[in-house]
């Protein structure tokens, strides 16, 4: 049997469709935390939540929201911890991956509420991370279980990618340097201002609840095959490849070939199951068990996120 999200409405619930009666549906269960763990992510839908009411029901299911500091992609911060989804081109599909994996700490939920819906496509898709290990080939699997090496190249103010100051919000020096070493990462200052990280993380790992064992990195998104053709040509005309804005490895810092990545990044594609978006639904994930991704869109799209 395929999984998929678990989705509640007001009606199996007994409560109001509105945002007061999501409120006092989550003010009232004790059991979420069961919830989410069994279903590995909770689509809440029918209760029409304005974006002027997503701070209240926050502060029930992500009442210790993280900043996004250290973070990879691109977002605009539009309330306490409250993040624009990855502000990436319409046309393209951001692939499967769980938050912040490349980190030596992570979000163990996140939440995502849509306040527009797109007018085509634009569905996160999910993949439940015991399905996305096992629809891999035993050897590209086994390349993978020694771990992987992530390196990241950013700029001071200009340059490819993001800069180290929008990475960390923060422009001291000393306030990056106490969280990287507390993060068992490596770091070098260049000679441009720009800051060098290498991080050496694991590729699978157990559920802390469960115990299932879950693909859990970002390889195929950091790799050069995750740019398009076009991008990565002209990219590569500018810089060497350990000049990129974000690079990886195997472990051992051996090069990781495409056909890995290309299947690791389709075949998590091929057995996610589509969540569509309409304007007041929310979404709880957990992190560890679930991936999550975004299909193509027209028309505009704003999906909020935030993580715990």
């Amino acid at each position: 049997m395929t999984w998929a999200p678990t989705e509640i409405r007001p009606g199996d619930i007994g409560a109001e469709p509105s945002v007061d009666g999501l409120l006092d549906h989550l003010r009232s269960n004790a059991t979420l935390d069961k919830q989410l763990v069994e279903a590995k992510a909770l689509v809440f839908r029918g209760f029409h939540v304005p974006e002027n009411g997503l701070a209240g029901v926050l502060d029930l299911v992500l009442p210790d929201r993280l900043a996004y500091v250290h973070g990879n992609t691109p977002r605009t911060k539009v309330g306490e911890n409250v993040y624009t989804s990855t502000e990436y081109p319409p046309e393209f599909t951001i692939s499967m991956h769980n938050e912040m994996s490349y980190a030596h700490q992570w979000p163990s939920r996140l939440f995502f509420y849509c306040a527009v819906a797109p007018t085509t496509g634009g569905a996160t898709p999910v993949v439940d991370g015991t399905a996305w290990l096992a629809a891999l080939d035993d050897d590209v699997r086994e390349r993978f279980l020694p771990g992987v090496r992530y390196t990241q190249n950013l700029h001071s103010g200009v340059g490819f990618g993001k800069s180290w100051q929008a990475t960390f919000e923060t422009s001291d020096r000393d306030q990056v340097e106490e969280f990287l070493a507390g993060n068992e990462a490596d770091w070098e200052w260049k000679a441009d201002g720009g800051l060098r990280i290498t991080q050496h993380r694991r590729a699978v790992t157990e559920h802390p609840v469960t115990g299932e064992l879950v693909w859990f990195n970002q390889a195929d998104q950091w790799h050069v095959e995750a740019l398009d053709r076009e991008t990565a040509e002209a990219m590569l005309e500018i810089l060497a490849e350990d000049e990129m804005p974000q690079t990886v490895s195997f472990a051992d810092g051996s090069p990781i070939p495409a056909a890995d990545v290309i299947q690791v990044r389709d075949r998590g594609l091929d057995v996610a199951v589509n969540v569509d978006w309409h304007a007041g639904d929310l979404m709880l994930i957990d992190n560890v068990a679930v991936g999550h991704g975004r299909r193509p869109f027209g028309g505009p799209r704003r999906v909020l996120v935030a993580m715990s």
